[in-house]
């Protein structure tokens, strides 16, 4: 079996050794070269051609986003960034994930040789991934594609209602009257893993400001997800928070399950809230797309909508079935455009899908059974 090969993208000496130690221990991969700078490594990756690199964000003579920035437009390949749990190293972070990295993973603040260690597990298995993950062709000019995208929302305002109206509507006619009701009893559940973070904001940014609330399970640790909404809130029409324990779930707004913690919905009276708990891990990850969706199958039933993107595993497979049986209405990503598609492929296997469609087609479907009411109005798979 040929070995998944890795280059070591890192500073820190202490970092370079432990992670290339960490690799060279498995059987199905090793390291076949570190660097402890960009322009290092660049001439090594011309040289070497690895399967999936390890970049750290900052370091000498060039940043790590420039460098992913070029390597992802000239040489698309697998990435998996080392960051820092810190509140700059999430941001930064983020903006890895929208230039093309696949991954990440977080250094613990204890010692770097311990918490990497500690870490072995879960850096070889985003190794492993990586190398089987669809890498893209970043756009030519990502920053000014990235400031173009985030002035949009602000440049079109008289388009929030426009979106979810039915085409046939005549002008005088209120949207808010027509869909007010609606977007409350409404709601859209979203789970997501590797590569979700890109495809939720694809589907986010597409959504109108008079949306039904959205709930999103995306596998993230803790002091990331602060950071992935508040770049989510500054781009989108729609606003978006971390999910706070008992608030109200309101149209408009998408709610991030906290990094570390487990995520679902709940009644009260008329309304739907979030609930945010510290309990045990389900499928081996808090939050768990499974907890989120079985709550939409008890709660919501035929008002709720299913969204699965791109992640590896089988996450949410079994409670997305349980939504559909519920009498919700469900869109799974298609193979193609996935970075991963374990997830979205457990879930078609599992029946739980009645759309499978390529990303950038699943706003447009979902916002389509929006104007016509909802219903729920099933297609053969």
């Amino acid at each position: 079996m040929k070995k998944i090969s890795v280059i070591v993208v890192d500073d820190s000496a202490l970092v370079r050794s432990l992670l290339s130690e960490i690799i060279n221990r498995q059987r199905d991969m090793e390291c076949i070269g570190t660097a402890n700078d960009p322009l290092i490594a660049r001439e090594m990756i011309r040289e070497r051609n690895p399967d999936v690199i390890t970049l750290d964000v900052e370091m000498p003579r060039m940043d790590g986003l420039d460098f992913l920035s070029r390597l992802m437009r000239l040489r698309p390949m697998p990435v998996v960034m080392i960051s820092t749990l810190t509140e700059r190293g999430a941001e930064v972070t983020m903006r890895a994930l929208e230039l093309g990295a696949v991954d990440f993973v977080a250094k613990p603040r204890i010692g770097v040789a311990n918490g990497l260690g500690e870490l072995a597990s879960q850096i070889v298995d985003k190794i492993r991934v990586a190398a089987a993950a669809q890498v893209r062709r970043a756009p030519t000019t990502p920053a000014a594609a990235s400031e173009t995208t985030a002035a949009a929302p602000a440049a079109r305002p008289g388009q929030a209602h426009a979106a979810l109206s039915p085409a046939a509507v005549p002008a005088p006619v209120s949207a808010t009257t027509l869909l007010g009701r609606l977007s409350t009893e409404k709601i859209i559940c979203i789970g997501a893993s590797t590569g979700g973070t890109e495809a939720i904001r694809h589907i986010l940014m597409e959504m109108p400001a008079d949306a039904p609330g959205i709930v999103i399970t995306q596998h993230m640790p803790p002091g990331f997800t602060t950071s992935f909404a508040a770049r989510l809130d500054s781009l989108c029409r729609i606003a978006v928070r971390e999910a706070v324990h008992r608030e109200r779930i309101l149209p408009g707004h998408a709610y991030i399950a906290p990094g570390g913690r487990q995520f679902r919905i709940d009644r009260s009276g008329a309304n739907y809230v979030a609930v945010v708990e510290d309990t045990d891990p389900v499928n081996r990850h808090r939050p768990s797309v499974e907890v989120l969706f079985h709550s939409a199958s008890r709660v919501a039933g035929r008002n709720a909508f299913g969204i699965m993107l791109t992640g590896m595993g089988a996450d949410g497979a079994r409670a997305m079935r349980e939504m559909r049986d519920a009498g919700s209405y469900n869109f799974v990503q298609d193979e193609a455009s996935c970075v991963v598609f374990g997830m979205p492929r457990e879930a078609i296997a599992h029946g739980a899908a009645d759309e499978v469609l390529p990303l950038d087609q699943i706003a447009a479907a979902l916002l389509a059974k929006l104007r016509g009411g909802g219903d729920q109005v099933r297609h053969r798979i």
